[in-house]
């Protein structure tokens, strides 16, 4: 059986700042991403339907990281204690033992908000510091390059968790 949800409303059709574009559509991501699991105990949340064996609450983490990585760490070079810390032994996705779906959660939602307090000073033709992810041996990324990369991961990922909640219990939708 398949339960329709209707989605929240996009951004508004008559944005026509880049700014506002992206930063409104990675905040209705992100917040797609919360939905898709809403709902889900944590047994589901820690189990896979898929045959590359990944969780919902391991794509919650690597989003989590995904912020940290481009924005923290990487635009602001901040220090970050473990940028690739959702990558298990074997480079897989992984949650460390102990911690709960309401930890990563806290964790995500804590990341997305340090995020928007980086974006928040700074301009999008603005290049990334270097001395945390960029050494400054390669091209540095933009701030609009990194946040319509990370853009195009949520949406992805959003669509990753589509197929998996259809598959977990029938719920579709935004």
């Amino acid at each position: 059986m398949v339960t329709p949800v209707e989605p929240p409303p996009e951004p508004p059709e008559s944005l026509t700042d880049p700014r506002e574009l992206l930063l409104g559509y990675l905040d209705f991501y992100r917040d797609a991403v919360l939905r898709k699991l809403d709902g889900l105990p944590e047994e589901r949340l820690r189990t896979s339907v898929l045959p590359s064996g990944w969780t919902p609450l391991e794509l919650l983490n690597h989003l989590a990281h995904v912020e940290t990585r481009w924005l923290s760490w990487g635009f602001a070079a901040e220090p970050v204690d473990e940028p690739w810390g959702d990558h298990g032994p074997d480079d897989r996705w992984h949650v460390p033992d102990g911690r709960s779906a309401e930890d990563v959660k806290a964790a995500f939602t804590a990341a997305c908000a340090r995020s928007r307090e980086i974006v928040a000073a700074a301009r999008l033709d603005d290049l990334a510091a270097t001395g945390g992810r960029f050494d400054g041996s390669g091209p540095v990324p933009s701030l609009a390059w990194i946040l319509f990369h990370v853009l195009q991961e949520y949406a992805r990922h959003v669509g990753h968790l589509d197929v998996t909640r259809e598959l977990m219990d029938g719920m579709i939708g935004e």
